[in-house]
């Protein structure tokens, strides 16, 4: 008996020997960001990697946005598509973590067979009776780290799932931001087209008194009718473009376009106040460039379970039950059964499939990491980009609002030169159609403005601080 016992050991024995050339280890490469400084901001400084900051968007001060932002995140449709995509990856780590564990089966069965004696003509035989039940375990032990190395990947593609939904939200809530700003921007532009309407009328009609009282030409009548229908024009334009804004932010809500109606609103939100100094490790918190980080690891760990493979699995398994001919004395003594002891198994011949499986494991590898580098990359240009934008911008706002109102001034000299009959009436067309060109480019820069600085918000996901 204790022979057989040795000889039952003696696979398992071996391969605990054999622990000594487990697969080694590939750890993937550090991560880019902690070396990243901007070159548009004015200083740069470390900081701890956080997680997307909630209501970033207060920056704005807009209690509407407020609002519509509560609103995506129960409705957007692409939120709920990327969370169901988190949910079947934590299923499958779920499933690689229960891999480790030791599996248990039950199975019962009953046979009814006859076969012909060794004499042809005796047909004597009767049918035969056969009832089993039996218990299975089964535990692969993981000497090469092929089921954790499964498990590491999984939990990472798992986690990068999370950062993709993560990601996706802050999108979302970016181009909810951009699409209402640029309503509000349409809002405003069509409140100064209405002034600009009804200054334009009350010229036409001083004209029209004038050419009657034989004081004007009949040109200058033309003139105004022209400009007034030309604002009138941009004006029912402009509210197309603003209904097509509201039926985009509807969408987002992930509600049909008919049910939404927002208030309009003449004015814009103040511009927030981009910071000199911007902590330059504040990408970490950037989720796509974390779920890119989390996929590097992933591939990483697939390179050791492809090499675990060149190597013997070892099971144990154990068996216990009972077999016999009818159920009444099924569960006795001598109709128990069982069996106990390790299996080793080893692929001589496999047509090179696994030297292959490594070999595309690494370049998988290799790939993700470059595709890491590469968001990396994009993130510091996107952040430089929208840097120098908001910057050159605030500049440029300043100098269009002196240029506003020096159109403002000359039109109202111009308006009374016209009155006194010093000018003509060209004067003051081109006098209004400068300043109405002047206040409309003020709100596109001012919009360019928010734009700006909500995708810097969106580049450093979400804050100016580190969290």
């Amino acid at each position: 008996m204790t022979n057989r016992i040795h000889l039952t050991l003696m696979p398992l024995a071996a391969v605990v020997l054999m622990t000594g050339c487990a697969v080694a280890r590939v750890d993937p490469p550090a991560p880019a960001v902690s070396t990243a400084q901007y070159k548009e901001s004015a200083g740069w400084q470390h900081a701890a990697a956080a997680s997307v900051p909630d209501n970033w968007w207060t920056l704005f001060n807009d209690p509407l946005l407020d609002d519509l932002q509560r609103q995506l995140v129960i409705g957007n449709e692409n939120l709920r598509s990327s969370l169901s995509a988190v949910a079947s990856a934590r299923a499958l780590y779920d499933a690689s973590r229960s891999a480790l564990w030791p599996t248990l089966s039950v199975g019962a069965g009953a046979t009814r067979s006859d076969s012909p004696s060794s004499n042809n003509s005796d047909r004597s035989s009767k049918p035969v009776n056969s009832l089993n039940l039996t218990t299975t375990a089964s535990w692969e032990i993981d000497l090469w780290g092929r089921l954790s190395g499964a498990r590491t990947s999984a939990q990472a593609s798992f986690q990068a799932s999370a950062d993709d939904l993560a990601a996706v939200r802050l999108s979302a809530q970016a181009l909810l931001v951009q699409t209402y700003l640029s309503l509000r921007t349409a809002d405003a532009q069509l409140s100064v087209l209405a002034r600009s309407v009804a200054a334009y009328q009350q010229s036409l009609g001083l004209t029209q008194v004038r050419y009657e009282g034989g004081v004007a030409a009949r040109t200058d009548v033309l003139q105004a009718q022209t400009q007034l229908k030309s604002a009138q024009a941009q004006s029912a334009d402009l509210t197309a473009q603003r209904a097509q804004l509201e039926h985009a932010i509807a969408v987002l809500l992930g509600r049909p376009p008919a049910s939404l109606t927002l208030e309009r609103q003449a004015s814009l939100p103040p511009v927030p106040e981009v910071p000199q100094m911007l902590p330059a490790t504040l990408l970490q918190r950037r989720p796509d460039i974390a779920a890119a980080q989390q996929r590097v690891a992933a591939a990483y760990a697939q390179i050791g379970v492809t090499d675990a493979a060149f190597f013997p699995d070892l099971t144990l398994s154990a068996s216990a039950g009972f077999r016999g001919a009818s159920l009444s004395n099924l569960f006795s003594a001598p109709n128990l059964l069982w069996s106990l002891g390790p299996t080793l198994t080893q692929a001589i011949l496999d047509g090179g499939q696994r030297r292959l499986a490594s070999v595309q494991a690494t370049a998988g590898a290799d790939q993700a990491t470059s595709a890491y580098r590469q968001t990396v990359l994009t993130a510091l240009q996107e952040v430089e980009d929208n840097l120098v934008l908001a910057q050159q911008l605030q500049q440029q706002a300043q100098l269009q609002g002196e240029a506003l109102q020096a159109a403002q001034s000359n039109l109202d000299i111009t308006l009374e030169q016209y009155r006194a009959g010093t000018v003509s009436y060209l004067n003051v067309v081109l006098a209004q159609t400068a300043a109405l060109s002047s206040e409309n480019n003020l709100l596109s820069v001012r919009n360019r403005q928010l734009a700006a600085v909500n995708q810097l918000l969106k580049n450093i996901a979400g804050r100016w601080q580190p969290m």
